[in-house]
This record gives C-alpha cells, structure tokens and sequence, in this order.
C-alpha cells in the first residue's frame, strides 16, 4: 500500500513547522511525518533549562505569527514552545509522530520521490509517494562527540550538551566544558553558578558580544555596509569586555557578521560567562591531548582531573542515511552545497528547510521560499 501526496516534509522542528504554515496559507497539501513523539525535539527534549532565544524575538519569528505582543524580547525556552504550539494549533499542522523515514528515492519512472517509512510504535512499513520533497529533518540531528585518545577510560560522567538539564548536580564537582560556542559558554557559566569548578576548553577565535550589540548590529546592517558594521561591533565589544586574550580568548580575524555569512559560526552571547572567567571561576585551557582515566591532558602536557565532561561540540546531520538522491542538493555532511541564500533547492522537486545555519530567520526564508517555488511548479 502507497499513500500519495504533494508534497512530503520530514521533520516537525521549526523548519518543518514553517513550511507546513507556508504551504497551508497557499492551499497547497501536504503531509509531515516526524520520528520523535512530539514537535521540536531538539527544545522539549535536549535543551538546557535555562535556556533563550539568543537572538531578539523580531529575528525569531516563523512566518505568519508574530510573538505575543508581551512576550519578552529574549524569549526562554518554555515560551517558545508555546508559541511553537499555538503555531500548530493556528495552521491545523498534524504531523504524524513516531514515523521515520528509512529511505527515500527518486523514482526516475514516476517521476516522485517514493520513501519507505517506519511506525516506530507498531514497527509496520509505511510507503509514501510524493512530488515535492521537503527535508527539514534539521542540522542537528545526531550528537557530535570528537574522537579523543582515551575517552574510554575516562570513569565520570561524559555526556553530550544535548542531555545537560542542569548545574545543580555537579556542585563541588571538577567539570570540563568541550566547545566555546553558545551553548558551552552557557553551561560553564551555569555549572560555576551552582558551584562547580569549571574549566572550558577554547580551541578557536571566537567573537564574544552582548545580546544588545547583536540586535544592534542585525538592525544596522540592513541599512549599511556590513564591514561598517562589523568593525563596529568589534570596537564596542573591545570597550565592553577589554582584551581577552590573556585569558585564552582570542577574536577572528573577520568580523562576527560576516563570519557568520560565511561560514554559519555565530557570535558567542555573553550571560555572565565572561565576568566568571576574568574573577578565576571559570579556567579556559587549551585542547585535549588524550585522557588517562580522570586525568585529562591538554596541549603543552599540562593535566587536570575531572569528575565529569561536558562535550558542547554541536551536532550532524543524519540526512545522507535515509536520502538516497539527494546529490544536487546536499554534500557528503548532508549539508547544502549551494551558499546561502541559494541553498535551498536541489533537482526533482527536492528542497530543504533549516540547514543554512541562519537560526529562525533562516528557516522562515526558507519555508517562504519552498511554498513559493512549489506553488509556481504546480501552476
């Protein structure tokens, strides 16, 4: 038995969402099915508790509803999920849950996409076919754990980003933070407020900024050359935070705006980490060298013992496993090919929704972009 559709959208993140909204406003059909048992996994299920929006909420929004209007302009996690489920309720979106997709081909013959899906509860085959293929299955899909010589032996804890709830736990604890972006920024400075010794592992230039100096420089560089407002950015953030070299931080050599366009890497938003590190209550060290059982060694021979790591270190993509011809679209990291913002669209009707690295903003030009492209294909 094969369901036919118009057009079949794998994920029910926010990606997934938006599209289904957009698509909706158009009339146009489709089905979302999604492996897990709820929308937005990653944030009901793998996201820290104190957790926000790092961007102001007029760069957060998917499109069609804005946030309520006494929403706060930095939005916690829990009030982002309500408004990831009124967007549900408001656009009638009815994902199926607990559906994975095992494979999904492009059938020269037929001119569709046919994919074989699996109902992780019963464990039945389900076929679908469809001319339209979204994939908005997220770039964050699987944990990302770096292969480090004698991790195996190490005896505490080690666990991912995505399974860390809380610094309540590790009071009085040796705790090793791998990864200085956002989220390994944040944890550090949780773990130290609840008493942790906590030291984090910096490996790479990285831009620290304010919440305030980032929607600043989002507005400005709407109406100005982004190597203004860069250079900008970097000056305040210098007056701000002083020079942070001497305390393991170093900036790139290119602006935060433009290396976020180039490369997705964001800036780090400041919540305190920056004032802990400067007081000695949070050390930054240097890459790891090898583990040998709670000792940790880092570049320069130097060991510390630890009662737990946390690795911040990201996540992959896990497309590329179940999409059999997607090629002209994504690479070998099932990533797009294309540069943003002409990503979005490989052969046959295939797109995807959320893998430039753009955050929510992003995913609404996205999901525009795909109804849009659709409904001029289809008329």
């Amino acid at each position: 038995m094969e369901e036919e559709m118009v057009v079949l959208i794998v994920g029910a993140g926010p990606a997934g969402l938006a599209t289904a909204a957009c698509l909706t406003q158009l009339s146009i059909p489709y089905v979302i099915v999604e492996r897990e048992g709820c929308s937005a996994s990653l944030w009901r299920n793998r996201a820290y508790d104190r957790l926000k929006l790092h961007l102001a909420k007029e760069f957060c929004e998917l499109p069609h509803m804005s946030y309520p209007k006494d929403a706060p302009t930095y939005v916690p996690k829990d009030q982002f999920l309500n408004y990831l489920d009124n967007y549900i309720d408001c656009f009638n979106i009815q994902p199926r849950y607990h559906t994975a997709i095992e494979s999904c081909t492009y059938d020269e013959g037929r001119k569709c996409w046919a994919a074989v899906a699996r109902d992780m509860v019963t464990s039945m085959v389900v076929r679908y076919k469809a001319k339209f293929l979204v994939v908005a299955s997220g770039e964050n899909s699987a944990q990302n754990i770096p292969m480090i010589p004698g991790l195996g032996s190490f005896p505490g804890e080690v666990i991912h980003s995505s399974n860390y709830k809380s610094g309540a736990t590790y009071s009085g604890k040796n705790v090793l933070v791998v990864g200085c972006g956002n989220s390994g920024m944040e944890i550090a400075y949780d773990l130290a407020s609840h008493g942790a010794e906590t030291s984090i592992v910096v490996r790479s230039p990285v831009h620290i900024m304010t919440k305030e100096l980032i929607r600043m420089g989002m507005t400005l560089v709407q109406h100005l050359p982004v190597n203004v407002v860069d250079a900008f950015l970097v000056t305040t953030s210098k007056f701000v935070f002083g020079d942070l070299s001497r305390h393991g931080i170093v900036r790139p050599k290119i602006g935060p705006l433009l290396l976020k366009s180039n490369t997705g890497r964001s800036a780090v938003i400041d919540v305190g980490t920056v004032g802990l590190i400067k007081k000695g209550m949070i050390k930054v060290i240097g890459d790891i060298s090898r583990v040998k059982g709670n000792i940790v060694e880092f570049e320069g021979r130097k060991e510390h013992a630890f009662d737990a790591i946390v690795f911040a270190t990201g996540y992959r993509s896990t497309t590329n496993i179940w999409l059999k011809n997607g090629e002209s679209m994504l690479n070998d990291d099932g990533l797009p090919k294309k540069r943003f913002p002409d990503h979005w669209k490989g052969a046959n009707g295939l797109y995807c929704a959320g893998l430039a690295k753009r955050g929510l903003a992003g995913i609404a030009m996205d999901a525009k972009n795909i109804a849009n492209d659709i409904l001029s294909t289809i008329d």
